[in-house]
């Protein structure tokens, strides 16, 4: 049977090689990938991403070939990113506990998440591509988590990566509110190389400093005290597998990230690269 897999893109920006990347592993072992967005939106990709003369301001050097700047674009001009599925319209969204009829809504509530376990079903993975964007709509967005926390009881495997690993931290049961990255060993976008200025979303006039939050603080929080985060720096790529999650730390570990994953899939892995 051909594996599908899951792609949540946002729709602020997503970096281009992120997306290649993990498509390339997955295109070659003939998966079929479905991507969604947070409302249906159409995904683009950052402009620098596309750019192989961009120098990323922490590393000193472009981290775009030309190759993979070509690939970038003519994935994000093609029709293969159009008509996404909109999380919006297939997930629910919980109600504020002072709305009226709170108990049914929440009953309902509950009902969906069900038929989102059924759904999931249909796919052998989720992607959560990176870049700048996810910062804007996917870190703290309820459907995320509760698309997540449905793979994750599924024992599927899910693949984020750069500031998409944010989204991992943040996905919590109500119940116990413990991250479920607990005890799990991950990597992402490490405090070294996050830009002190010009972090930039597409679709709005804002362009911010440096990051909203520090992502490697985060996770060192959500994965304590029995995991790890390992930003591995000045190593040349960093991912890692810990089942059911693989992680990977920025643009250089895109490749890399979806052979893991593809792994997971075909081979069994369930630890990779600590």
């Amino acid at each position: 049977m051909t594996r599908t897999i899951l792609i949540v893109l946002s729709e602020y920006g997503y970096w281009g090689e992120e997306l290649v990347g993990p498509l390339a592993a997955f295109d070659r072992q003939g998966y079929r990938s479905v991507f969604a967005t947070p409302t249906g939106k159409r995904a683009r990709a950052l402009p620098p991403s596309l750019d192989p003369g961009y120098v990323d301001p922490p590393l000193g050097r472009s981290v775009t070939t030309p190759e993979v700047a070509v690939a970038a674009r003519q994935l994000d001009e093609s029709d293969r990113l159009d008509s996404p599925v909109s999380l919006a319209e297939w997930i629910p969204e919980r109600p504020y506990n002072s709305e009226d009829g709170y108990l049914r809504k929440v009953e309902g509530y509950y009902r969906e998440l069900a038929r989102l376990d059924r759904d999931v079903e249909k796919y052998d993975a989720l992607v959560l591509v990176g870049g700048s964007g996810p910062i804007v709509d996917l870190a703290n967005n309820g459907r995320v988590h509760d698309l997540i926390l449905s793979f994750v009881r599924a024992d599927k495997p899910v693949l984020a990566e750069c500031y998409g690993v944010a989204c991992l931290a943040f996905a919590r049961d109500w119940e116990d509110r413990a991250s479920i990255l607990r005890g799990k060993h991950v990597t992402g976008h490490c405090k070294e190389y996050d830009y002190k200025d010009g972090t930039g979303f597409l679709g709005v006039d804002f362009n911010m400093g440096p990051p909203p939050y520090p992502l490697e603080y985060i996770l060192r929080d959500a994965t304590a005290p029995d995991g790890r985060y390992h930003g591995n720096v000045g190593k040349e790529t960093s991912v890692i597998v810990d089942h059911p999650f693989v992680t990977g730390r920025s643009t250089p570990d895109s490749y890399l990230s979806g052979e893991k994953l593809v792994e997971v899939l075909e081979s069994g892995l369930r630890r990779y690269g600590w």
